[in-house]
């Protein structure tokens, strides 16, 4: 109901009291679901679209309900959980989920600004979406909310395939940024409160999806105004790490560099990565699609195998080298609005020498924090209020 006709409606109720005014007042002023946005149902049902998903373009909302529990975010009006469509890397249509926060109070004019929030790894299987297990242990949250607060709603993308039906193509760009990007879309429409500036962020693979979903973003979402872009320790030079894949003995690694070579695999089904991974690493391929990220590091798992055991010595890892270059590294990109990242000195996961070439070739502000890990970079409140300030710069 509009706030005019509710006036309207209050003037017309003799001897109403202020008190009751100012209630119904604040309640018109909380956003409500677009008439086109369905309730979606209850518990891991939520994530299985209906037989025709793809009736509509992508970005347009599927359903939604309240979320609550870890994966919410507090200080704001509230949490919605999502399902919007999106389009796969193979061009089919697909179903996405994710989470929408909103701030509280009434929207500016031109509504609010948002955040798309693109997380760090978590797994490929279904069960490691940020929404529908905490996996991360709230991680993000702090920064998030800083931002909520703020006044910008923040939408989280789970990706595609991560909790939803088909695979996950990990750090795969394109399939990234199509999910974030989306979320967007979808965010707006579901709430037409929401307005059209936007700020990228993420973190780790999110922040190589930030990236990928910057470049993209004139071409896929020509109606957003993308104001610029946060991008903490992001992955980049996947195919020099991955020809030297061979001479790393360490283990702690090698549950990522399996997840790397299986999001390859479903980008390029034709390249038969399988076929090119040791006997122990073989065996323990399937699990990539059942664990996530912290049971892969497991004894039992990739975490006893060093990484130079992924692959044998005799298989030839040209073509996943090119593919890696070709599919998960931003460098190349062309980025034009605003780009921050921001790294630790003590990050052991994302080199920051690779970063800082990034940084380079994308002409981007690119801060240090001493001492900061590839986690602490989040959560430092040095780091996090520089992201912020950037925010607000950015955003207003």
């Amino acid at each position: 109901m509009r706030r005019y006709a509710v006036r309207e409606s209050l003037g017309s109720v003799p001897g109403l009291k202020p008190v009751l005014l100012g209630i119904l007042l604040a309640a018109v002023c909380t956003p409500a679901a677009s008439a086109n946005v369905r309730s979606g149902p209850a518990g891991v049902a939520f994530y299985t679209p209906p037989s025709s998903p793809a009736a509509g373009k992508h970005g347009k909302p599927i359903w939604w309900r309240k979320l609550s529990g870890q994966a919410a975010l507090s200080g704001g009006s509230g949490n919605r959980l999502l399902l919007y469509r999106s389009t796969g890397l193979d061009g089919r249509p697909i179903a996405v989920s994710g989470v929408l926060t909103l701030p509280k109070g009434k929207a500016p004019k031109g509504g609010w600004p948002i955040v798309t929030w693109a997380h760090g790894t978590t797994g490929i299987a279904d069960t490691c979406a940020p929404s529908r297990a905490n996996v991360q242990n709230g991680y993000d949250h702090s920064l998030l909310q800083r931002w909520v607060k703020a006044g910008y709603a923040v939408v989280r993308t789970d990706y595609e395939g991560l909790g939803t039906p088909g695979p996950h193509p990990y750090l795969i760009g394109t399939s990234e940024a199509r999910s974030v990007l989306d979320a967007v879309l979808a965010a707006r429409e579901a709430v037409p409160e929401i307005g059209k500036d936007v700020v990228i962020a993420g973190h780790s693979q999110g922040g190589q999806a930030a990236l990928f979903a910057t470049a993209l973003a004139k071409s896929w979402a020509p109606s957003l105004k993308i104001r610029g872009t946060v991008a903490f320790a992001p992955v980049s030079h996947l195919s020099e790490q991955g020809a030297a894949l061979r001479n790393v003995t360490t283990t702690s690694l090698t549950p990522l560099a399996a997840m790397i070579l299986r999001g390859i695999d479903v980008a390029d089904p034709a390249l038969n990565v399988k076929a090119l991974l040791t006997p122990q690493a073989a065996a323990l391929y399937p699990q990539i699609d059942a664990k996530c990220l912290s049971d892969l590091g497991q004894p039992d798992s990739f975490g006893a195998l060093p990484t130079s055991q992924l692959v044998r010595p005799d298989a030839g890892i040209g073509l996943v080298v090119a593919a890696l270059a070709a599919r998960d590294d931003p460098e190349g990109l062309k980025i034009k609005t605003p780009l921050l990242i921001e790294q630790g000195t003590a990050d052991t996961t994302v080199f920051p020498i690779f970063t800082q070439q990034t940084a380079a070739a994308l002409k981007a502000t690119y801060k240090t924090y001493e001492g900061l890990t590839h986690g602490t970079v989040v959560t430092s409140a040095k780091s996090q209020a520089d992201a912020t300030a950037f925010v607000k710069k950015r955003l207003g």
